[in-house]
């Protein structure tokens, strides 16, 4: 095999991921040293082009990185001024009263965002203290150094055939050299899976769990429109079949977000997740608000529900995890950006001391120690008994129980420890024939709609004469094993109508249209089989989220 020769640049700091982890770490790097070379490298075809998130956002983590943000033009615009909480049924709701939730559900204070513009605004703070940004750059390879360590990454690769030669416009891409490595990829990043195997970064933690996020904007009846309202639903459709839930955000410009969760750690194979958000929009609560909107854009991707026990190490040689690479989301409240920008202020200041003492290519404890001890460790220690509780007992057991115990520690008494999350979330799932097929309504196109339709809504485009980037490790084991066993839940589980089992009998083959992917990563989680890697198309490929 003929070596690749790449040319090298080198950094004091190489930032992978251009979120609000990554931003928020370039961004304490040049204000604590001004000299450093720092450079973020973004898969998305601009910045903000693969961010998904909720989202209200909690301030915290923005206050201490730029106190000034509001003067600076920060795009937090809609304060929240009215905070709702159902319990809902097939045909009604019940309203949760604010006064049973624990200090830390209240939403006053919180802003409702677009994260994505949040970050376009974040970059061009960082371009102003000097950070190098480049978007279209996918990171599809580590380098390690002589000790084992990290040094830099491959950035830039383009042009491989669909079997993975070298096309006749093939380009080797860089290697960029950083002191310190910062992997802020987000959840289930492919970069940070390998080196989290790589280095037993995981061997004292608990497993790690996820949910897949659904969400639309629609532009609503302006009679309907109520900015800064927040609104959050558990219960139906999804009853006994999953876990999850539901958030309603009435941003400005008549916009709403429609969002919906389902935890992966369901047992039914034949639940469907996308099926499940269509079907939550024909509730007549939900419906009447959007009848006579539009919806306008529609993406997903998974979050990091483990919590506190399930953070693996974060210090690594030479490099470090941030935000949900490492798994940093308050599950009740349903927030990890202020998390993620508080982890990539602590990482940069370790990072700085590292440096001025000298050293590179070691592990930051400094920063593993702050995290776990600092503000962020404070927030998911709180809540870390809520999701196993969930998971175990169910829904009404982790409001009981769960807002009990949430209670409990924010008046710092821990009463139940921390509690394990036990089996994987892919490990959970059950044989086929344990179960019963579940009848989903047809999409009516006026407030639901089939999976390509909505695919096309989240402008998403690949290559097609690239390798695929999900990749399987047997691929007989989907035929063979998936569909008899499992009655085939990738052609479920997946937002974007990835998977499709085509054919009967004999001729059944398993077909990947990778052009669709959202880059969710539920299938490198949920495959029972845990038969699909997910890694990065080539740069610029994937969603092109517009204000998600």
């Amino acid at each position: 095999m003929t070596q690749i020769e790449r040319e090298a640049m080198e950094y004091d700091v190489v930032i992978v991921g251009a979120g609000p982890a990554g931003l928020s770490a370039a961004i304490r790097l040049k204000q604590l040293d001004a000299d450093l070379n720092v450079v973020v490298l973004e898969k998305g075809s601009e910045v903000g082009a693969h961010i998904l998130s909720g989202a209200v956002l909690d301030p915290v983590g923005l206050n201490k990185l730029i106190p000034d943000w509001k003067a600076k033009g920060a795009p937090l615009n809609v304060p929240v001024t009215d905070d709702n909480f159902y319990m809902l049924g097939e045909a009604g709701q019940l309203r949760i009263p604010n006064i049973l939730m624990p200090p830390l559900m209240n939403n006053h204070g919180n802003y409702i965002v677009s994260m994505g513009n949040v970050c376009r605004w974040m970059a061009e703070q960082a371009e102003a203290l000097g950070v190098e940004i480049f978007p279209g750059m996918s990171c599809s390879e580590l380098v390690y150094g002589a000790d084992g360590e990290v040094k830099s990454v491959v950035a830039g690769e383009f042009g491989k055939n669909p079997d993975g030669t070298q096309g006749p416009n093939y380009e080797p891409g860089m290697e960029l050299h950083g002191k310190y490595v910062f992997l802020g990829e987000g959840v289930r990043g492919s970069l940070s899976k390998q080196v989290i195997a790589k280095y037993d970064l995981d061997a004292k933690s608990d497993v790690q769990k996820y949910g897949l996020g659904m969400k639309e904007i629609w532009e609503i009846d302006p009679e309907k429109h109520r900015p800064g309202t927040v609104t959050h639903t558990m219960g139906w459709p999804l009853d006994s079949n999953a876990g999850g839930g539901s958030f309603i955000y009435h941003l400005d410009k008549n916009q709403v977000y429609v969002g919906f969760v389902v935890h992966l750690n369901y047992k039914n194979p034949y639940v469907f997740p996308y099926m499940e958000f269509q079907r939550f929009k024909h509730h007549p609560m939900v419906a009447e608000l959007l009848k006579g909107g539009k919806r306008v854009a529609y993406g997903a991707r998974a979050i990091s529900e483990g919590g506190f026990q399930s953070m693996p190490q974060l210090a690594f040689p030479g490099g470090a995890l941030l935000g949900c690479a490492a798994g940093m989301v308050n599950v009740p409240r349903i927030k990890g950006n202020h998390n993620a920008m508080l982890s990539g202020i602590a990482a940069a200041e370790a990072a700085v001391a590292a440096i001025k003492a000298g050293r590179s290519g070691d592990a930051l404890d400094d920063y593993n120690s702050a995290v776990r001890k600092g503000e962020i460790g404070k927030d998911l220690k709180k809540v870390r008994n809520v999701k196993p509780l969930w998971s175990k007992y169910g829904l009404m057991a982790s409001l009981g129980i769960g807002g009990a115990d949430m209670w409990m520690n924010t008046l710092g008494i821990g009463v139940l420890g921390t509690l394990k999350h036990g089996k994987s979330d892919a490990l959970a799932t059950e044989p086929a024939d344990k179960h019963k097929p579940i009848d989903y309504p047809k999409p009516d196109g006026k407030l639901s709609f089939d999976r390509l339709t909505n695919v096309a809504f989240s402008f998403t485009n690949h290559e097609e004469s690239q390798p695929a980037h999900l990749q399987l490790i047997d691929p007989t084991i989907p035929v063979a094993v998936n569909l008899p066993k499992f009655a085939g839940p990738s052609a479920r589980y997946c937002p974007a109508g990835v998977y499709e089992f085509v054919g009967t009998g004999d001729d059944t083959r398993f077909q990947i249209n990778f052009q669709n992917c959202v880059h969710c990563k539920t299938c490198d989680i949920k495959d029972p089989s845990q038969n699909i890697v997910w890694t990065v198309p080539q740069g610029g490929d994937g969603p092109n989220y517009p204000n998600m």
